[in-house]
């Protein structure tokens, strides 16, 4: 798969450098233009996926950039690089038709999580779904993209509600229209309805000129809403009207503009729930759950660990060092890892994985955790018990108590393995890695009788 190119507009020499490096690991061919006039001419010479650039720039600033762009490319890609302190100049921006905004400073991760957000859709060779569960529900997912049926994508955070929702654009009839996304969540109220139905010149203070919305710009395509119940409870009214009469009324218009738009929506709230404390409208409820969907976290199909992992591993070095191998306990802590942030989660950590790494195998050691392991019983985690059987230097961190357990559960079985990890309420996979950090530490483990 060709990686897209994005342009980045930044007159800080440094700052620019810091920025292209950050956004080649992300997986992007990276074009730099100090300007706004040398950032055009490098959109004549090669494609560009999208474009991210800084506000305060001479004599182009990057809202007039914006303009330019929107003058040739409707539909492309902008991110837009603000001070702390200028927010208002990304509110401009916004309503002059950027895609999204980031404020200065912000690190790589935000950088990299933002303009994934706004980027066209790229879904070849289908997605990961190794697990039973995962290749039930895109079996569905399949189904629905023929269709021109509104979808409802539900799941916690970071379980991939995008790449789904992507996935339905790119398999549907509608592929070689527009993708459009917006996030409810991420924009604030005052400025969400003029960004989904567009304004008119002068309907409000900075509406310098008019410009269309999301709706419209997603004609003839798809358009994802995103975190949807976040959206105020008078907004969702106007936005039901638009779904029920397949037209929209730009900010300070009296026309109305004709629609064929494909919605989906997603949620990492049960909108049921929302419905009953008053704070999302049942009628619009009903009105996008035509297909509803929810999407199982990771920890309900972790058929798909692995192979997600290694995808991450391949696509963090893309080109740029040898792909590293998970050892053997990093493959067992993975499959017992319940991965509270999702997919998010694991692609986090095989980023800092391939960092860390030094070599070609990635170990236990240098895998990351957001929170604890979750592999031992709930006796392991609270029962104290004096002496030790392991000394200090284990890796992992085990306690003295739990390495005496381990040992005496291994010899009131003869050595069984597989008995030992029925008593201590562990999976065999689980105790099998311990055994191994025990032995390294210079535990005398029992042998099979």
């Amino acid at each position: 798969m060709s990686r897209p190119t994005v342009l980045l507009v930044e007159d800080d020499r440094n700052l620019r450098q810091a920025l292209a490096e950050t956004l080649t690991l992300a997986d992007y061919d990276v074009l730099t233009a100090i300007d706004g006039a040398s950032a055009l001419t490098a959109m004549e010479g090669a494609p560009v996926a999208a474009v991210v650039t800084d506000y305060q720039m001479k004599p182009m600033d990057g809202c007039e950039l914006l303009g330019r762009i929107r003058d040739d490319r409707p539909d492309l890609p902008v991110l837009l690089m603000t001070a702390y302190g200028s927010v208002e100049h990304a509110v401009e921006a916004m309503m002059a038709g950027a895609s999204d905004y980031i404020v200065k400073p912000f690190d790589a991760q935000t950088l990299s999580e933002k303009l994934a957000r706004i980027m066209p859709p790229s879904v070849e060779g289908g997605m990961v779904a190794e697990d039973p569960v995962t290749q039930q529900l895109l079996e569905m997912v399949r189904k629905v993209a023929d269709s021109d049926t509104t979808v409802l994508l539900a799941g916690e955070s970071g379980v991939g509600k995008e790449v789904f929702a992507r996935y339905i654009h790119e398999y549907s009839p509608r592929v070689d229209g527009p993708w459009v996304a917006i996030n409810c969540a991420a924009i604030p109220e005052n400025m969400l309805e003029a960004m989904l139905f567009g304004h008119e010149k002068g309907a409000f203070t900075g509406a310098h000129a008019s410009r269309p919305g999301k709706f419209e710009l997603a004609d003839g395509g798809t358009l994802l809403l995103d975190e949807i119940s976040e959206m105020a409870l008078d907004l969702q009214a106007k936005l039901l009207r638009v779904l029920q009469e397949k037209e929209v009324e730009r900010v300070g218009s009296q026309t109305t503009v004709s629609l064929d738009v494909r919605i989906i929506a997603t949620t990492n709230r049960d909108l049921r729930t929302c419905v009953t404390d008053g704070t999302f409208r049942e009628d619009l409820y009903y009105r996008l759950s035509v297909f509803p969907l929810n999407l199982p976290p990771l920890r309900e199909r972790r058929g798909d660990v692995l192979p997600l992992a290694e995808l991450f591993l391949s696509d963090t070095c893309a080109g740029k060092r040898p792909v590293p191998k998970l050892s053997e306990e990093a493959l067992l802590l993975l499959r017992d890892y319940d991965f509270p942030g999702n997919v998010r989660e694991l692609q986090n950590m095989m980023q800092r994985a391939v960092i860390l790494c030094s070599g070609g195998i990635i170990e236990a050691a240098q895998l990351s955790f957001e929170a604890p392991v979750a592999t031992a019983s709930a006796q392991e985690v609270s029962q104290s018990m004096p002496g030790s059987a392991a000394d200090s230097n284990l890796q992992t961190g085990l306690q003295d108590a739990e390495g005496q357990l381990i040992v005496e559960a291994l010899q009131s079985v003869g050595g069984s393995r597989k008995k030992a990890a029925e008593s201590l309420g562990i999976s065999a996979r689980t105790l099998r890695y311990k055994i191994a950090r025990l032995r390294e530490a210079g535990v005398q483990i029992p042998e099979r009788c």
